[in-house]
């Protein structure tokens, strides 16, 4: 039954690769923009869940984060530099403020935690509102051209689309391979007891700051893919609000587990698209479906499908088991 089920899982996430290839075959122009929206926010949730889901830390910062190397990229183009440099800079300049942010969560835990990082959101924002010279403030910067890869123009939106799905696919080849090296598995160790993995020799301190840089770098990474996708970016987009959605997709999706926040973009994102038809109402069901989702599961959508595959698969064994003791009982004692 395990056997059949990892086969499951295995051919849905082909089925996924296969339609989101496939999707500019069969969508309008908007339709590709949504989708490559997904694709750049599950960057971040990505980064999240590493954060939240395997080391346990609750941080509201991520957007600031997004924030950050959405405006690294803004800032450095004029200057003629190179897409891949201000890429790679806004994941680095990320990485190193998540660095230092991740201090307190040496010190704080839990709600504690959360309000930390809502300050730093705050400070972020008002840096970007306020701060005219740099950043544009509340007119914000416009006229963010999209890259042109080793000749490879990604203007039109079905190019950027394949580009923010080829960063996707980096993104999660990379954080595959680090949650199976000795780091992921110092990280689940932090997340379920931190003394007991303090007693095991883990250096929790330097595996929670790593954690937070680790985590904002994506988010960095995310940022910089937002900016030539919506060409215009300001500061309301990078407030609380886009915390909270980040946080609302890894915890739909499924804390903790690895295709948790995929899942939790495509509810976050795409789901307000498909339900638009009821006009002013799609707000009040989108909310409402969370609702039931958050109140009945948890642990989020594959939290669900987890659940329903070990009832499967206990009520399966349970079945041979019944079945082998009725044979025992049938076969005849030898004299």
């Amino acid at each position: 039954m395990k056997t059949l089920l990892k086969y499951a899982q295995v051919a849905l996430v082909v089925l996924a690769i296969a339609a989101l290839l496939a999707a500019p075959l069969v969508l309008k122009p908007y339709g590709i923009f949504v989708l490559s929206q997904w694709a750049v926010m599950a960057i971040a949730a990505v980064g999240l869940n590493l954060t939240l889901g395997y080391a346990g830390q609750i941080s509201l910062a991520q957007a600031s984060f997004v924030g950050i190397g959405a405006y690294t990229v803004a800032l450095l183009q004029p200057f003629g530099v190179p897409f891949a440099l201000a890429f790679v800079a806004a994941g680095l300049l990320s990485f190193a403020i998540g660095w230092v942010l991740g201090y307190p969560a040496l010190r704080v835990q839990h709600h504690y935690l959360a309000f930390v990082t809502l300050a730093f959101t705050t400070l972020v924002f008002l840096v970007m509102r306020n701060e005219e010279w740099l950043t544009g403030g509340i007119y914000g910067i416009s006229n963010i051209k999209r890259p042109i890869i080793l000749g490879w123009s990604t203007v039109k939106p079905v190019p950027f689309y394949y580009f923010a799905l080829g960063m996707l696919a980096l993104v999660t080849a990379i954080v595959w391979w680090l949650l199976r090296s000795p780091w992921g598995r110092a990280f689940t160790a932090l997340r379920e007891n931190p003394i007991r993995a303090l007693s095991l020799g883990i250096d929790t301190r330097r595996y929670t700051l790593f954690a937070f840089a680790f985590g904002s770098a994506l988010g960095g990474l995310s940022g910089a893919m937002h900016a030539p996708l919506v060409q215009f970016i300001e500061p309301t987009s990078f407030g609380l609000s886009l915390s909270l959605t980040l946080l609302l997709m890894v915890i739909v999706g499924g804390s903790g587990y690895f295709l948790g926040p995929f899942v939790g973009a495509l509810v976050a994102v795409i789901m307000p698209e498909w339900l638009r038809f009821a006009d002013g109402l799609y707000l009040i069901a989108y909310a409402l479906l969370v609702l039931l989702l958050m109140t009945f599961c948890p642990s989020g959508i594959l939290g669900l499908f987890g659940r329903l595959a070990n009832l499967i698969e206990t009520r399966a064994a349970s079945a041979r088991r019944q079945s082998l003791s009725a044979k025992l009982d049938q076969k005849p004692v030898s004299s």
